[in-house]
């Protein structure tokens, strides 16, 4: 048998493991090439790049808690046109993932990819102008996550990311204060990896046919096949990788030898292969 690590996602976009490094982890990517050798890695998603300008939140950006991290960036960074002018000719640019769980300006709205309407006018009007497929972000807590999913296929979204991570607050007990500069954040790390895995197991079962990439809670192979095995195409490697810049490269290792181990060909050989029970339904809310 063949075996690869590489995985077909569709529409030409073939990567060379399921282990992406996730956005806002390592810049644009020259920020981690001297750290790991990026040809190992099966690809990189650039931090969030927004119309105009951003300088971002005030610092401190990130601070640890006893299962991850919480954080707010503020999404720094030069504008659209300086990034655009910087990448149109790149041809390793081969997607775009389209950040929904920041809020919606336009409407007052707390977060844009909790409202199934406007989530699908907006993946609608990126999917048709981008020359390249997209991958909509949606929040892993979306309280209607899979008509959230069906809405973003639908509009014409290639595929989808599950997800952006929940709401979080850091509170410095000896000084009274937040512990980050704008106060409230955003959670990242292994406490996510549950609330991820069924996040992904309840898009996959509603879009079976669209390529999902999981992102919170993996830091480990083991965590990477447990997504695979819930539906997932992919996966995305965030907190871990400001641990140790080369956890992409040894979670795609430790995934092959987990298909040798079980007599697998490819990691699309695990996707959804999750066994429950026949007549299987979502329990009642608690």
């Amino acid at each position: 048998m063949k075996r690869t690590l590489a995985v077909d996602l569709g529409a030409g976009l073939v990567l060379p493991t399921p282990v992406l490094i996730a956005s806002g982890c390592a810049g644009t990517g020259k920020e981690l090439s001297g750290l790991v050798d990026l040809r190992k890695v099966g690809g990189l998603v650039s931090r969030t790049i927004t119309l105009d300008a951003r300088k971002g939140s005030p610092p401190p950006r990130i601070a640890e808690t006893p299962s991850g991290t919480v954080w707010s960036t503020g999404l720094q960074n030069p504008g659209v046109h300086a990034f655009i002018d910087a990448v149109q000719t790149r041809p390793e640019v081969v997607a775009v993932e389209l950040h929904l769980s920041g809020p919606d300006e336009e409407l007052r709205r707390d977060v844009l990819g909790e409202h199934i309407d406007r989530t699908g006018e907006i993946v609608g009007a990126v999917a048709r102008m981008s020359l390249v497929p997209v991958f909509a972000k949606l929040p892993m807590t979306a309280t209607e996550l899979p008509e959230l999913a069906r809405a973003c296929i639908r509009a014409g979204a290639h595929g989808l990311t599950i997800g952006g991570p929940p709401p979080a607050i850091g509170v410095v007990a000896g000084t009274l204060r937040p512990a980050l500069g704008p106060v409230t954040g955003w959670m990242s790390g292994p406490a996510l990896k549950p609330i991820t895995l069924r996040a992904v197991f309840e898009a996959a079962r509603v879009v079976p046919e669209a390529p999902i990439m999981a992102v919170g809670g993996v830091r480990s192979a083991e965590d990477a096949v447990e997504m695979l095995i819930a539906g997932a195409s992919a996966v995305q490697i965030g907190t871990a990788v400001l641990v140790d810049p080369a956890a992409p490269v040894e979670i795609a290792r430790g995934i092959a030898g987990y298909l040798k181990e079980k007599g697998l060909g490819t990691p699309d050989d695990l996707r959804a292969r999750l066994r429950v029970p026949v007549g299987f339904r979502e329990p009642e809310e608690p």
